[in-house]
């Protein structure tokens, strides 16, 4: 990939960039949607570095809004950061700014980890119900944001946003062209 912001239609599985964000739940040990299609492609090996993360709290590896990074496996990128959205509640429950917090926490650790390219699919946007044209607001807002204000010396240089349907593509499609 290039560097800057870019939108693509397809899965998230077959990309070769640095890291691939999972759309996880708070076990980390796979589910539906875009987690359990990435713990499918990465293979069995995915689910034992999981399994080797430290719970924080009973059944917690990682709390919503927060990241944890893995070895991508068997998956053209070479590593998975989970990060844990949100459920919509209806926007009055701090929903936007723990979706938000999603990407700056899965920036921040590509950074540490000095990856240059990072693809994010549209977190909590499945089964946990955030509307897809306010997460993609978010989604542009939070990119945009850390490559515009990213340290000198960062790593973090290209940032795909992934959508696996039209529906999603149309949403970030338009946010990207709104300026959000």
């Amino acid at each position: 990939m290039t560097s800057g912001l870019e939108l693509v239609r397809g899965d998230i599985t077959r990309l070769a960039v640095d890291a691939v964000v999972n759309a996880a739940n708070e076990r980390m040990l796979g589910g539906g949607g875009v987690d359990g299609a990435i713990h499918r492609a990465a293979g069995p090996e995915l689910l034992a570095a999981c399994r080797a993360v430290p719970e924080v709290g009973p059944g917690v590896r990682c709390p919503t809004g927060e990241a944890r990074i893995t070895p991508g496996f068997r998956l053209p990128a070479k590593w998975v950061i989970h990060t844990v959205g949100p459920v919509w509640r209806g926007g009055g429950a701090g929903e936007d700014e723990r979706l938000a917090a999603c990407y700056r926490a899965s920036l921040a650790l590509a950074e540490r980890h000095a990856l240059a390219s990072i693809a994010f699919p549209a977190i909590s946007c499945g089964v946990y119900g955030f509307p897809v044209e306010r997460a993609a607001a978010i989604a542009v807002r939070e990119s945009r944001t850390h490559l515009a204000h990213r340290e000198v010396g960062g790593s973090v240089v290209g940032i795909l946003l992934v959508a696996f349907d039209a529906a999603t593509h149309e949403a970030l499609a338009a946010a990207l062209r709104d300026g959000t």
